[in-house]
């Protein structure tokens, strides 16, 4: 089976043209190699790829014949992904929510000056 339709089939991917084009970037590797997307996997490989910022890691243990429920891919691979990586996902999240959102409040001193300058060079 080839690996983009594999991927897409444990769920790991929400369609097979996204899974393909992870493939063509470069963000799926089988056995530690770049692979393009018409790769064939069999059981035992090992899958690595880069998804939202996170390096997942998967064994394949058997190859599904269509797109499974989410309580069957169990089954067909194991994720071996460290706990690190999702760790340090949630650092990443809280690192953002420290920046207010846009138009969310007052303006910041800097905001104030940046509308001052804007609005100085205007009426020159």
């Amino acid at each position: 089976m080839r690996v983009d339709k594999y991927l897409w089939c444990v769920r790991y991917f929400k369609t097979r043209s996204i899974a393909t084009q992870a493939c063509k970037k470069g963000a799926v590797r089988v056995n530690e190699s770049v692979v393009k997307p018409s790769r064939d996997v069999y059981p035992g490989d090992t899958i690595s790829l880069r998804k939202n910022q996170i390096n997942y890691t998967l064994k394949v243990l058997d190859l599904p014949e269509s797109r499974l429920g989410a309580k069957l891919v169990s089954i067909y691979c194991t994720d071996t992904t460290p706990k690190e990586a999702f760790e340090t996902n949630e650092l990443l999240k809280y690192a953002k929510d420290y920046y207010r959102k846009k138009g969310v409040g007052r303006p910041t001193k800097k905001d104030r000056r940046d509308i001052d300058d804007f609005t100085d060079t205007e009426e020159e």
